[in-house]
């Protein structure tokens, strides 16, 4: 209790505000909700692209399209929010109404992955998968709106939070501010992965609600002042307009555009507007870097679910931490001390340079991937697996390939390529005309005719793309078989049937077989990430002991290799582009004009992710690692014309621009004041059909 005083507030702050050590209570309800809202936000991201892929099973160039669309909503809805907080509502009730738009918008994405709702048939797959759809694309909208709305708010409406003199404290406070965003980004990348598919997923955003909520009484709430961005926005419309009506010959051309708002808005406006211009042309080839700085949520994600070894999404934040006082301690020190100027705008071009060599070791790790991935079937052909069930070796024909298959047992070759309907010869007259549709594998079983005794086939399909566990059952017993694997069922499987492949645990599960006897048998298979199996139960089975060990494990798709420890070099590279590249662009931003510039930072993430979504829809390469290499050549140019643009920049000082229209204010309110007046008697003199035009020409000129 002792460290707990009250603080005379501003004169304008009608209430009292308690501190802790110096700090306003306030503020520790900020910080936990920003904690909690990024936990959400960075958790739910995290997983996106994998329940685009594999709950609504979109393919990876349309998940990644709709994932950067939904991240540059995110970053377009802050210059809204902005707007809606500064003009109308004030941060407080922004913050407040957006916030109920956002946990509703989690509520119902939440609700999008319950395939409970729609599944009437209780198989494990929604029936109506449109509905899944609309309610993820309402959810995504509206979390695009409350995150992005609160975005712009929540750190000022900290600032306000403090008194004139407690300066030092709120500068602490951006620190720990920053340090909550960080902290929700690592732990919700860290756990979100381990609750994924399930509602707790989303739990945090309701929190931070109402963590923000009961803080209500202890907070400096400012009225709405004006947006700086519409002032801005105003009087640069007002220019081009003014500049359009005097378009003519006959009015004197003015030393730059802007100075056409002269007539209605103050010079250091003006000035000022000049400064945003000329830093947001500067920041045109920007949105590149951030093109390929977020496809980690997308392109490196979906690389990831190709490789072995845990999800490595928490290298990035983990890095952050790590590098940024590495980086400001150590490393721009030794620059300094080496005498070399490396000024902000090189650093960036840095920055872009690391991200384009960190697509280039996404590249050659693609590389590697791909001559360890199957061949999968194109458009045009089929591919085809054959399983004897028979208790006996067989020779049989496919096409012109003649196969030996022993008994219950599998070609180990691949899977055989057809480009057209085949003859398969399974001995004397038991000739079969096999057509595979195109752009699929399936998998042939022989069993043994029970009229004739003679080998007779059943097809099925087969699965095109394993980069989970995935496991499928094929009874050849004598009676229907009944296979769980913990809470997963395959179901009551018929004799000479298969079963539907279902995702497992990664490890060495447990399968259960029982039969309407109830005998049971327990059967563990060790599992590799990226595996298919089809688990094959001869007709030689028998429940006992041993009888584990008649069961014959086929391979569809053989575990992924390369480890994922392989991405750490790309992470790292990318995450040192981004210490150098974007803590230094916000640096910049702030050192040249102060909050529109925030606005124009944000505006090049959301158009970043647009180029990343035109591309992924536009490129016709079929190579991943050609598509990394298209972007790292992009960059590089991109990155050639900003050097360009930054070695004929000059640095702006805008406190000595304002301190230079501070002094001359008088004077220029005087002269426009004169002016006006001679504007007015100018005009009298034309109305009233005066022939003095040369003489008010003069004087206009004058």
């Amino acid at each position: 209790n002792e460290y707990i005083t009250t603080v005379i507030s501003r004169p304008e702050r009608s209430s009292l505000s308690a501190t802790i050590a110096g700090y306003p209570i306030s503020i520790f309800f900020i910080v936990v909700n920003e904690f909690c809202e990024r936990f959400s936000y960075y958790g739910m991201r995290a997983v996106l692209v994998l329940y685009f892929k594999y709950f609504l099973l979109w393919d990876d160039d349309f998940a990644t399209t709709i994932y950067h669309t939904f991240v540059a909503l995110c970053y377009l809805t802050p210059i809204l929010g902005a707007i809606i907080a500064d003009s109308w509502l004030g941060k407080f009730k922004t913050i407040i109404y957006l916030s109920i738009v956002y946990t509703i918008g989690q509520v119902v994405m939440a609700v999008s992955a319950i395939h409970d709702i729609t599944d009437t048939d209780r198989d494990g797959t929604p029936d109506n998968m449109s509905l899944h759809i609309a309610l993820s694309m309402l959810g995504l909208l509206l979390i695009a709106l409350g995150t992005g709305g609160i975005k712009p708010c929540v750190a000022a409406f900290g600032g306000d939070q403090f008194e004139d003199h407690q300066e030092k404290q709120r500068s602490t406070f951006f620190s720990i501010f920053y340090l909550s965003i960080n902290a929700g980004s690592l732990l919700s990348t860290l756990i979100t992965p381990i609750l994924r598919g399930r509602i707790t997923d989303h739990f945090p955003v309701c929190v931070f609600a109402v963590v923000f909520i009961v803080g209500s009484g202890m907070y400096n709430k400012t009225a709405p002042q004006g947006n700086i961005m519409v002032k801005v926005c105003k009087c640069i419309g007002f220019a081009i307009s003014n500049r359009f009506r005097h378009r003519s010959s006959q009015y004197p051309k003015r030393h730059h555009w802007m100075d056409w708002a002269e007539e209605k808005y103050d010079k250091l406006l003006i000035a000022q507007v000049k400064m945003v211009l000329k830093v947001l042309f500067l920041y045109i080839p920007l949105p590149m870097f951030w093109a390929l700085f977020d496809q980690q949520g997308s392109r490196w994600t979906l690389q990831a679910t190709t490789m072995n070894g845990n999800f490595v999404s928490t290298v990035n934040p983990i890095l952050i931490l790590v590098l940024v006082p590495i980086v400001d301690s150590l490393v721009y020190p030794l620059i300094a001390k080496c005498k070399l100027n490396f000024t902000p705008l090189k650093r960036m071009t840095v920055g872009m340079l690391l991200a384009g060599l960190a697509f280039v070791a996404a590249a050659l790790v693609q590389l590697q991937i791909d001559q360890t991935l199957p061949t999968f079937p194109s458009s045009t052909v089929g591919q085809a697996k054959f399983i004897n069930m028979i208790n006996g070796n067989i020779n049989i024909t496919a096409g012109s390939n003649p196969i030996t298959l022993d008994a219950f047992s599998v070609l180990h070759d691949d899977y055989l390529t057809f480009d057209e309907p085949f003859n398969l010869n399974l001995g004397p007259g038991a000739e079969n005309v096999v057509s595979l549709p195109d752009g699929t594998r399936s998998t042939i079983i022989i069993i043994q005719d029970a009229a004739t005794y003679s080998p007779t086939l059943r097809s099925f399909s087969s699965l095109f793309c394993a980069e989970l566990f995935i496991l499928r059952i094929l009874n050849g017993f004598n009676s229907t078989l009944n296979v769980t694997v913990g809470d997963e069922g395959f179901g009551d499987i018929v004799t000479n049937n298969m079963s539907e492949y279902i995702e497992v645990a990664q490890g060495t599960p447990k399968f259960v077989i029982r039969n309407d006897l109830g005998d049971e048998c327990v059967y563990t298979q060790t599992l590799g990430f990226g595996s298919s199996y089809t688990l094959v139960i001869p007709s030689t089975f028998a429940f006992g002991p041993n009888c584990a060990d008649s069961i014959r494990p086929v391979m569809d798709i053989s575990p992924n290799s390369i480890h994922m420890a392989w991405q750490i070099p790309q992470y790292l590279l990318m995450t040192s582009g981004e210490v150098v590249f974007s803590v230094t662009g916000l640096e910049f931003s702030y050192s040249q004009v102060d909050s529109v510039l925030q606005a124009g930072w944000l505006l090049t993430v959301a158009v970043g992710n647009i180029i990343v979504l035109i591309v992924a829809e536009a490129a016709t390469l079929e190579d991943q690692w050609a598509e990394y290499l298209l972007f790292t050549s992009l960059l590089v140019f991109v990155c050639i014309v900003f050097s360009v643009m930054a070695f004929f920049y000059k640095y702006i000082d805008p406190t000595k621009i304002e301190a230079q229209f501070a002094h001359m204010e008088p004077y220029e309110k005087e002269k426009k004041k004169s002016l006006d007046m001679t504007k007015k008697n100018l005009y009298g003199n034309d109305r009233r059909g005066s022939n003095s035009s040369n003489k008010g020409t003069q004087q206009t000129k004058m």
